[in-house]
C-alpha cells in the first residue's frame, strides 16, 4: 500500500542494507565509496560533517569503520521509523475499519429513527382521529342524556 510496505532489509558484509523497489542500491553506493576511499579520492562533499574534524586525520580503514558504524546506526534509526510507520499504518487501517463500522451503524440508527418518527406520526393521528371521535361519542351521550331527562 504505501512506499514504506516496499523496502526490504538485507544483509551485505555484517552491514544491513536497506533496497527499495526502484532498484536503488546501498551495497553498490558503499562499495563506490569504499573504492574511491582505497584510491585516496574523498567523496565531493568534504564539509558535510559526516566525517568529525578529526577524520581527515583518520586512516582509509578507519574511515570505512566509521562510515559503516554510522551507516548501521542510520540504519537503525531507518529501521526503527519504518516500524512506527507500519505501526501507524495499522492503526490507521483499524481505525478507518472502526469508522466504516460506525458509519453503517449510523445510517442504520437514522433509518429506525425516520422509522420510528414516521410511526409516531402516524399513532399521533389515529390519537386525534380517536379524541374526536370520543368527543363526538362524549356529545351524543349528553344529548341522550338531556332527552332521556
Amino acid at each position: 500500500s504505501s512506499k514504506i510496505r516496499n523496502i526490504e532489509i538485507q544483509s551485505s558484509d555484517g552491514v544491513a542494507v536497506l533496497e527499495d523497489c526502484i532498484g536503488f542500491s546501498l551495497t553498490k553506493t558503499i562499495s563506490k565509496v569504499e573504492e574511491k576511499l582505497k584510491k585516496g579520492v574523498l567523496p565531493d562533499c568534504q564539509d558535510d560533517d559526516i566525517i568529525p574534524g578529526v577524520g581527515n586525520e583518520m586512516g582509509t580503514e578507519a574511515q570505512i569503520r566509521f562510515l559503516k558504524a554510522k551507516l548501521r546506526v542510520t540504519q537503525e534509526d531507518l529501521a526503527n521509523v519504518v516500524f512506527e510507520c507500519r505501526k501507524k499504518d495499522d492503526e490507521n487501517q483499524n481505525l478507518e475499519t472502526q469508522l466504516k463500522e460506525t458509519e453503517e451503524e449510523n445510517r442504520k440508527l437514522q433509518r429506525t429513527i425516520s422509522l420510528q418518527q414516521s410511526q409516531t406520526e402516524k399513532y399521533k393521528m389515529l390519537s386525534q382521529e380517536a379524541n374526536k371521535k370520543n368527543e363526538g361519542l362524549q356529545q351524543e351521550v349528553t344529548a341522550l342524556e338531556k332527552v332521556s331527562q
